[in-house]
């Protein structure tokens, strides 16, 4: 199997339980929820991604032969050597629409942990070790047992009443931006952040997630 991946970077993690660790991105192309062009937005499931998931022209993006090849480009982008507690995380897009067992066993040989941000929609793969659950608009899940429920909020239809059943011991609200926000102040996140802030005081079950990368300016 080749694998398409629209960019990959090393910052830090932004949001969510990992927030501030230092992490390899690999950023899959591709999404089952939205094709990536402007003009299907509208009609897409998830119409609010304000994400580049579309091609291989990004940063360290390519199109990759083997697993091998791909978590060796993974490792270079570490500093140092990765030890085997170094942390990579799969995004996209979907990447579970790429992402297999020899892949993940490939990034574990080179020192990773593995970590994947999935909608959900796909079955898990065997030897992640960390799943983050995002879910989208009306789709239906096939994961239904996370180690972090990230909800991008408000979503009509996917109130977090929707999504108490899901096992897991880390349920976290992140505001939803305008997706074509480009730069200066965002008064749709402002506002939505607002409204993330009250649903937790009043659900404190729920954690606010803020995006800290976009507030650092780093990738």
């Amino acid at each position: 199997m080749t694998y398409r991946v629209k960019e990959m970077f090393y910052s830090l993690q932004g949001e969510g339980a990992h927030q501030g660790r230092a992490s390899v991105f690999v950023r899959f192309s591709k999404c089952n929820l939205w094709n990536g062009r402007e003009s299907d937005r509208a009609t897409a499931v998830c119409n609010f991604c304000d994400t580049d998931i579309l091609g291989t022209d990004g940063q360290n993006g390519g199109v990759f032969e083997t697993p091998e090849a791909l978590a060796r480009a993974a490792a270079d982008l570490w500093p140092g050597t990765p030890d085997g507690s170094s942390w990579l995380i799969c995004t996209g897009g979907e990447p579970l629409l790429q992402l297999d067992v020899p892949l993940v066993g490939a990034f574990k040989a080179q020192g990773f942990q593995v970590a994947v941000e999935t909608n959900g929609t796909r079955p898990a793969v065997e030897g992640l070790d960390w799943i983050c659950l995002s879910p989208k608009g009306k789709s239906e899940l096939l994961i239904t047992r996370c180690d972090e429920l990230k909800l991008v909020y408000p979503q009509a239809d996917a109130p977090p009443e929707r999504f108490r059943n899901i096992e897991t011991p880390l349920r976290y609200l992140s505001p939803m931006a305008d997706p074509q926000w480009i730069a200066g102040s965002d008064p749709v996140k402002a506002e939505n952040t607002a409204k993330a802030l009250e649903y937790c005081l009043q659900h404190p079950q729920w954690r606010l997630s803020l995006q800290t990368h976009k507030l650092l300016g780093i990738d």
